[in-house]
């Protein structure tokens, strides 16, 4: 995400996604199987599953799709065993990557993020070359073109809920809680009625990297673009400032 305008980025993406809605859902569905698989399918107990369900409502996952979703989880004793991968590396001009997957493959994944990363001019690097220079957040994105509550009273819901941050954007206010404190703000939020442009936890990074070469921007881009098409990987994060 950009480091000047987060919304304008994230509305970007969410228009880009829109045109591939089925498999942002798919992803998400594999995302709930993994946490009900490992904590149940009550999110009241389970906060890797309240949290996800949090990030497939900002992606505007349809309620009765999420259930379906959990409860097809909880009853499927033959489901397939996904595994948690995460792969770190560099793209051009030394960006840093981290990837983050759900594979019954890893033989496959391994070789098609590698493929991603070359294909861009980058290398894959071994594991915490690049994760020290991101933090672990939760991350709430309000638009105000969505949000008509005032600044400072957003502000104070926030922060009673337990987060750590509250910036105020040029056309978004970003929330920024430590990831254990993420749900009870999301919770918060929920209960005024507050529309979320982005609500998950992620990885954010310390500082960011601007490319200014056409050909290190276009190999980064089709980097992300591998990527982001590989069905495995879940998430991406970068230090690029688009």
């Amino acid at each position: 995400m950009s480091g000047h305008s987060k919304f304008a980025n994230i509305k970007h993406k969410k228009e880009k996604n829109d045109a591939a809605k089925g498999k942002i859902f798919t992803k998400l569905g594999r995302e709930i199987a993994v946490a009900v698989k490992e904590g149940g399918p009550d999110p009241a107990q389970n906060s890797r599953l309240k949290d996800v369900i949090a990030k497939a409502k900002s992606n505007n996952m349809p309620n009765d799709t999420i259930d379906r979703s959990i409860k097809k989880a909880a009853g499927d004793a033959n489901a397939v065993n996904y595994e948690s991968v995460t792969y770190e590396g560099y793209g051009p001009n030394g960006i840093a990557i981290i990837v983050e997957a759900l594979t019954d493959n890893k033989n496959r994944t391994a070789s098609n993020v590698r493929n991603a990363f070359t294909k861009g001019s980058g290398n894959v690097g071994t594991p915490g070359c690049v994760s020290y220079m991101f933090d672990k957040k939760g991350q709430i994105i309000v638009a105000k073109e969505e949000c008509d509550m005032d600044a400072d009273d957003l502000m104070m819901i926030a922060l009673d809920a337990g987060a750590e941050d509250f910036k105020e954007e040029e056309d978004s206010y970003e929330i920024i809680t430590e990831p254990d404190n993420f749900g009870a703000v999301n919770d918060a939020l929920a209960a005024e009625n507050i529309p979320m442009a982005q609500a998950e936890v992620t990885m954010i990074p310390q500082t960011w990297v601007e490319l200014s070469d056409e050909g290190d921007i276009k190999n980064m881009n089709k980097t992300l673009d591998l990527l982001e098409e590989d069905d495995d990987v879940q998430e991406v994060y970068h230090n690029w400032d688009e």
